[in-house]
């Protein structure tokens, strides 16, 4: 167990989190462009990180990471009713600790046991082998492997894993 809680995004956040989301071995490999300045950033809590089911990862009262439900209208609704869609990124300087794995588990708990949620999907780049095997700890097991297009309009494949509740 790691020492982090989840919880949501602030305002004041923003130069935390550009610290942080500005790295390129951060974003792209989670399919979004590194920040670019703390403006960005602020733009990104107002806009996208302020979604009901979004959360700043917290260690020692510092967001170093994100872990979200997609559920529709704000997600994919292509997974179906009853389904959500996971998505968490952690700052290269904290990973391989857990944390990851740790945020996921508490959010996964909570959509079986207070959303309503029945199964849910996550999706990562296929060289992206360290979030596979976040998905494999949890349980997920192998649904698809899928075409996407990224940020730069490049393509790129993915695999699909499901959890069920």
């Amino acid at each position: 167990m790691t020492d982090i809680e989840l919880r949501h995004w602030r305002e004041s956040d923003a130069k935390c989190l550009y610290h942080f989301a500005k790295n390129p071995n951060i974003g792209p490999i989670a399919g979004w462009p590194p920040h670019e300045s703390v403006e960005n950033s602020l733009t990104i809590i107002k806009t996208l990180f302020c979604r009901p089911e979004c959360y700043a990862i917290v260690n020692d009262d510092i967001p170093i990471g994100c872990v979200e439900l997609l559920i529709h209208p704000d997600g994919n609704h292509w997974w179906g009713e009853g389904s959500a869609e996971l998505g968490y990124w952690v700052a290269e300087e904290y990973q391989s600790r857990g944390y990851a794995t740790e945020a996921s588990r508490i959010l996964i708990e909570r959509a079986f046991n207070d959303l309503g949620i029945e199964r849910i999907y996550a999706t990562f780049k296929i060289e992206n082998m360290a979030s596979r095997r976040v998905l494999e700890k949890l349980g997920f097991e192998f649904h698809a492997e899928m075409s996407n297009i990224d940020y730069l309009n490049q393509p790129f494949r993915e695999i699909a894993m499901v959890l069920e509740k």
